[in-house]
């Protein structure tokens, strides 16, 4: 049953409140901010989304903030003070990020393409594979809550929020992230950490600088000895090739790194013969 029964009120104008960046059509450039919202657009709950998508876009929310398993929002409506929005969503616990960290890390290109600031295309199978959802699959899966006396959820202050939301994932995709619990600096880092390095923009330790000058007056004049260790292990000259992910480009229907091992071996055995270089 519906109690959409309040009459048309004109909203307060809002002084530098968050306005969409869209001002027609679809709300989100990205294919993870559609994702997000899809699910809110598939219930079709009458006049709010459209209502909410022209908040959104009038700057009526006064201000967005998104934490670890929700998004927190002050919309501005007819009344003086601004209602209170939040837009809740299941945080994944310290087991299950460890599960999908080590998932992610163990695929150079998730990885790469995180660092790039751009949400993997196929994320949401990791995530799936340890039985856990990325994006809420419909408003069922969001706790929503505005302190509006609309009864109706979502209404079109919760409504203004998800588009504004959505919106911001185009800015930050990592933000989709943050939602689950894990963000971007803890993400980069705990990947670097699984990989054997530092992801950049993690954090590094900062290397000791060099010991004072009163300290090694003795040996400043002697020449530096070349330190002892093994040679370097020899290196399969295709080896490069074993770097570049799976799933390339194929060529007649083989794969260019199959078609490339050749060529690389070939040159590998002709610098292996060649004379070395005469002394100058």
């Amino acid at each position: 049953m519906s109690y959409d029964w309040y009459p048309p009120s004109r909203p307060r104008p809002v002084d530098g409140g968050v306005r969409a960046r869209s001002r027609r059509g679809h709300i989100g450039q990205h294919w993870w901010s559609a994702r997000f919202i899809e699910g809110l657009e598939s219930i079709g709950v009458g006049g709010r989304l459209s209502r909410g998508k022209r908040y959104a876009r009038a700057g009526q929310v006064v201000e967005l903030r998104i934490d670890a398993g929700a998004a927190v929002a002050l919309v501005q409506g007819s009344r003086a003070r601004p209602y209170r929005v939040r837009v809740g969503v299941v945080a994944f616990g310290k087991r299950e990020w460890a599960g999908i960290e080590q998932a992610l890390a163990a695929d150079a290109w998730y990885t790469a393409k995180l660092l790039a600031g751009e949400m993997p295309p196929d994320i949401e199978e990791v995530f799936a594979a340890a039985g856990l959802d990325l994006f809420p699959a419909g408003v069922r899966d969001l706790a929503m809550d505005c302190s509006c006396p609309d009864s109706e959820v979502p209404c079109k202050h919760l409504a203004a929020t998800l588009y504004l939301l959505a919106e911001s994932f185009d800015d930050d995709p990592f933000a989709v992230l943050a939602l689950r619990g894990r963000s971007r600096d803890e993400l980069l880092a705990n990947l670097g950490a699984r990989r054997g390095g530092t992801a950049a923009g993690a954090g590094s330790v900062e290397a000791p600088g060099p010991p004072p000058l009163s300290e090694v007056l003795d040996t400043f004049y002697t020449a530096p000895r070349p330190p002892a260790g093994p040679s370097p292990a020899a290196v399969a000259i295709d080896s490069l090739l074993d770097q570049v992910p799976a799933g390339g480009i194929a060529v007649r229907g083989r794969d260019v790194v199959e078609l490339l091992r050749p060529a690389y071996r070939a040159l590998g055995d002709r610098a292996a013969t060649a004379p070395p270089p005469a002394e100058r």
